[in-house]
């Protein structure tokens, strides 16, 4: 509390699902805060919780409403904070941020990435550009157009099999369309699957980039996961590194992470955040790629300008970094930057899933040595609600296991 009767600060996270819940979360850890959680919709995992305050705004996702909603809510708190800290759980909400920043009246404390940076992590193409330059491996790919589907396979750098996915930008139109074997990314074997899956695309009228990519060796357990904050200087003052040992296989949900085990490398420390200081990079980063065994490379993916949807894993390992957020941009208090060590297991979902869909036998075996961490299972926040409705989805999430899981690997062959 200042002398002038203030609280230090107000975190406000926007957002409703188990991001935005473990977000509000690590802040009533570290701090005893309470923060504000905005949203359009109230997702499952932020209901009936007793961590954090949450506030319902029709439309906010819009364009037309976000920046005078939120600025609307920083008004009517800046005379009880000293501080008040904005954190997105979504690329979409972090864009709007980084879009009407200068309409906030100087009310966020927190900086965040221009624009121009924003835009080089938008598409692919853009992104491996910026690996290029920087000297960061990245998968062989070629990006290619609605008219271009067929003739990109006379200038493949890459031999079959391929990985296939719809360019992010045109994630919203491609769900709008359908067609029969849809699926958000896929695995072609032979020159022949992959000319019949366009020519049912091509029927459903969709018109996005298709992004393909040489593919590389490895079933859930070969992808990798770093999340680190940068202060708003650039200086990363926090790094973890986690393996994936099963992702979500069901069409909502797929690409996200079910359960990851915290690394440490070294190396790999080193160089990302090399390439994120060099990049002038601030606030949360979120850094999907892919162990490549052949090579003993990280081939990057993405970088996701916020904390991830499974950044809890952090907390796992020991690490909180809205504590380390927090007392950067509040306190100004600044550490040497800390790289995690620790092996510890977080999962969002039940044990007898990961006992059964997780192919390596040697993470397996890992996994049968650690108790996992759970995002939403909270200790402070167990309410008969709460539980119900977290039972109910552990259920369904057995049921869509089942019906949806794959071995990446052996598809691929």
């Amino acid at each position: 509390m200042s002398s002038m009767g203030k609280k230090d600060f107000l975190p406000i996270v926007l957002g409703s699902d188990e991001n935005a819940y473990g977000t509000a979360r690590l802040f009533h850890e570290a701090y005893g805060a309470r923060a504000l959680v905005l949203c359009t919709i109230p997702l499952s995992p932020t209901r009936d919780s007793r961590l954090f305050d949450l506030r319902v705004i029709e439309n906010f996702e819009r364009a037309d409403v976000f920046p005078d909603a939120l600025l609307g809510v920083l008004r009517e708190h800046a005379d009880s904070y000293e501080k008040q800290l904005v954190i997105p759980c979504s690329d979409y909400y972090a864009a709007l941020l980084c879009q009407y920043y200068d309409r906030f009246e100087g009310l966020i404390a927190n900086r965040f990435n221009p624009a121009a940076l924003l835009d080089a992590f938008d598409t692919k193409d853009k992104f491996y550009a910026l690996c290029e330059r920087y000297g960061m491996d990245y998968p062989k790919t070629a990006v290619a157009a609605p008219d271009e589907r067929l003739r990109v396979l006379e200038r493949l750098p890459f031999e079959f099999p391929i990985v296939v996915k719809p360019e992010n930008s045109n994630a919203t139109a491609y769900l709008r369309c359908h067609f029969e074997g849809q699926k958000k990314v896929f695995f072609f074997d032979t020159p022949e699957d992959y000319r019949a899956m366009v020519a049912n695309m091509d029927a459903s009228g969709y018109a996005g980039k298709l992004i393909l990519q040489e593919f590389v060796p490895g079933g859930d357990g070969a992808m990798r996961v770093l999340n680190s904050y940068s202060d708003a200087d650039g200086k990363v003052r926090a790094m973890c590194l986690g393996q994936p040992v099963l992702e979500y296989y069901d069409p909502k949900s797929v690409g996200n992470y079910a359960a990851i085990l915290s690394r440490g490398d070294r190396a790999l420390y080193e160089k990302m955040r090399s390439f994120l200081e060099e990049l002038g990079y601030v606030g949360f980063a979120n850094v999907d790629m892919k162990y490549d065994r052949r090579t003993g490379r990280y081939l990057l993916f993405e970088i996701n300008p916020r904390p991830g949807r499974s950044s809890y894993f952090v907390r796992s390992a020991g690490m909180n970094l809205m504590r380390v957020f927090a007392d950067d941009v509040v306190y100004g208090r600044r550490e040497p930057c800390v790289y995690n060590e620790n092996v510890a297991l977080w999962s969002n979902v039940p044990r007898g899933i990961l006992n059964r869909y997780v192919a390596d036998p040697d993470l397996r075996a890992e996994l049968k040595r650690h108790k996992p961490d759970r995002t939403l299972m909270a200790p402070d926040d167990f309410s008969l609600k709460r539980l119900y409705r977290i039972a109910r989805v552990d259920h369904a999430q057995y049921g869509l296991f089942r019906r949806y899981w794959f071995d990446k690997e052996k598809e691929a062959r």
